[in-house]
């Protein structure tokens, strides 16, 4: 029995010595002791892999963490965004690899030596604010953002317990302030804030996680930058308050330049001012002047109202109520239809416009899109300043330009709706691709259309726009002078010009519009400072220097196609009589 017993002890107890299951009970022993050497040597090779992705991320990329004594390691989450690029992948925004500076005041031992020695690292930090901010009772606190890579090697040789370093990402502008109205601008947690930047503030982050590579805009830094030149060079020489400009694609509607001046710093918008951050050509609402009276020639023609073999009485002004209607530059005669548009007559245009009518004006106006906020991917875009009461007389003073504000992007985009053929158009800062479908809304017949890019061409070849002609290209345009309404009232010495031009307008590609806001006279221009001597000639020169960069070849007469009938020019009595 005690032979028994003790067997049965040794069974349990797995003894190699016991007759039944020796060779069993010795391999379980051998295979857990294997399976515990196992998991060890896998342990152990863990923790040395992270000790060697953690010293190569210090050492060769670059990316210190803390300080020696920091007391923690800041998360490791950048604001991803996308670059940016121009239609032809020039770089105008993209993310750089930065630091920020935190601290905890309860691990800063000598405070007044911690100040002194961050002072040396960063001369423009405020002294006393940052005594203030190591002093106080916070658990941590920002000392500084965007800190430069030597910067934070200089942090770390100081090792200063509690100073310590976050990673991040920090929005770079490359182009400095000439895409700044455009492109906008970030936070400093990569928000967009303005313009494209803050249009497409899903959009970057998804395109960088998904690796979809930069944002394309329309935009062209060589278009750009003739614009900003030209603008900024008359801007200058006129002593104006600021000057805005677009050069649109009129079939597509992509802006190929967009400028505002004067223009801020992207990395610096907090240093900027007011004048310097607002759009112009976007948000800015103004009355626009005479530049609106092709729309009321083309509504007249549209709706059948006139022809233009028709005339009007010009001989005398017009008075309504208090009000009187004259022209700048009176003919002082009839004239025809064209002739209202050449020598851009307010009293014919505001006949005009009453013979079509104030419901069927407002619909004209609205398909245009003259009455709403006009669509493009920026967050500043102006609202139309619209009558409230449509009377008579605001049918006149809307017929010359007068009335009704919005801003240079719906004047462009308009401009290039009446000259495309009458199909309405939507401007995009995106670029689009080529051939890419598009909606097709018509608001006024192709042959109106082509009528209207003769008068155009008219208006700069022997009108009021005729320092816009370049030679070698024919253009079509028309100007825009109009006195800023302040505190409700018109002030005569603070005007408004612009000017829309078309190009080649027998086959038409782009518009280009430039504004100058209150623009003086100099000695070069006689001491005149209205559209046809400031603004202009802008669009001369641009359309000069833009033209062989988007390949328009030059020309010498305008191309008569099937929708482009010619205008007939005749001597009559008492002026010029004009038939297709």
């Amino acid at each position: 029995m005690r032979d028994l017993a003790i067997g049965r002890w040794w069974r349990r107890d797995g003894a190699s010595l016991h007759p039944d299951g020796t060779e069993a009970a010795a391999s379980a022993r051998l295979e857990r002791a294997r399976g515990r050497l196992l998991a060890t040597g896998a342990v152990l090779l863990l923790c040395f892999g992270a000790v060697v992705v953690r010293t190569l991320d210090v050492a060769v990329i670059g990316a210190p963490i803390a300080t020696a004594g920091a007391g923690g390691v800041a998360a490791f989450n950048p604001a991803a965004r996308a670059d940016i690029v121009d239609r032809n992948g020039v770089l105008l925004a993209s993310n750089l690899p930065t630091h920020a500076l935190y601290v905890e005041p309860a691990k800063i031992f000598d405070r007044a030596e911690a100040v002194a020695a961050l002072g040396r690292v960063f001369p423009d930090l405020d002294p006393a604010r940052t005594a203030s901010l190591v002093a106080s009772d916070r658990r941590t606190a920002l000392l500084r953002h965007n800190v430069t890579p030597e910067q934070a090697h200089a942090i770390n040789r100081l090792g200063i317990p509690g100073l310590w370093l976050e990673r991040q990402e920090q929005r770079f502008y490359p182009q400095g302030r000439l895409f700044a109205h455009a492109v906008g601008f970030t936070d400093v947690d990569n928000r967009g804030l303005a313009g494209v930047e803050k249009a497409a503030n899903e959009e970057l982050p998804r395109r960088a996680a998904a690796r979809q590579g930069p944002l394309t805009l329309s935009l062209d830094i060589r278009v750009q930058h003739v614009l900003a030149e030209a603008l900024a060079e008359t801007m200058t020489a006129h002593r104006a308050l600021g000057a805005a400009g677009m050069v649109m694609d009129v079939a597509s509607g992509e802006l190929l330049a967009l400028v505002s001046l004067p223009a801020f710093d992207p990395k610096g918008p907090d240093r900027s001012t007011e004048e310097q951050l607002f759009n112009r050509a976007t948000l800015g609402t103004y009355e626009l002047g005479s530049t609106l009276k092709p729309f009321t020639v083309a509504m007249a023609l549209d709706h059948g109202v006139a022809g233009l073999e028709d005339s009007y009485d010009a001989t005398e002004p017009i008075r309504v109520a208090r009000h009187l209607i004259r022209d700048h530059r009176p003919e002082n005669r009839w004239l025809t239809v064209p002739e209202i548009l050449i020598h851009s007559s307010n009293i014919g245009a505001a006949k005009l416009a009453v013979d079509v009518g104030a419901e069927r004006q407002k619909s004209f106006l609205d398909a245009f899109g003259m009455f709403k906020r006009m669509p493009l991917e920026s967050s500043e875009r102006g609202w139309p300043i619209v009558p409230r009461r449509w009377s008579q007389q605001t049918t006149m003073t809307v017929g010359f330009g007068h009335g009704l504000a919005v801003t240079p992007l719906h004047l462009i985009a308009s401009y290039a709706t009446l000259v495309n053929g009458g199909i309405a158009v939507t401007p995009t800062l995106i670029r689009q691709e080529p051939g890419a479908p598009q909606a097709q809304r018509r608001v006024i017949s192709a042959e109106t259309s082509a009528i209207m890019r003769m008068l155009l061409y008219a208006v700069v070849s022997e009108g009021t726009g005729r320092k816009a002609a370049v030679p070698g290209y024919l253009v079509g345009g028309k100007t825009g002078t109009a006195e800023k309404v302040v505190g409700g009232k018109y002030k005569r010495d603070s005007m408004i010009t612009n000017f829309v031009g078309v190009f080649p307008i027998d086959r038409p590609r782009y518009a280009v519009l430039t504004l100058m806001d209150e623009p003086k006279g100099t000695e070069e221009t006689f001491g005149f400072a209205t559209a046809g001597w400031t603004a202009a000639p802008v669009a001369g020169r641009v359309i000069e220097r833009i033209a062989p960069i988007l390949g328009i070849p030059s020309a010498i007469e305008p191309e008569e196609t099937e929708d482009a009938p010619s205008i007939v020019w005749e001597t009559v009595e008492g002026g010029r009589h004009a038939s297709l």
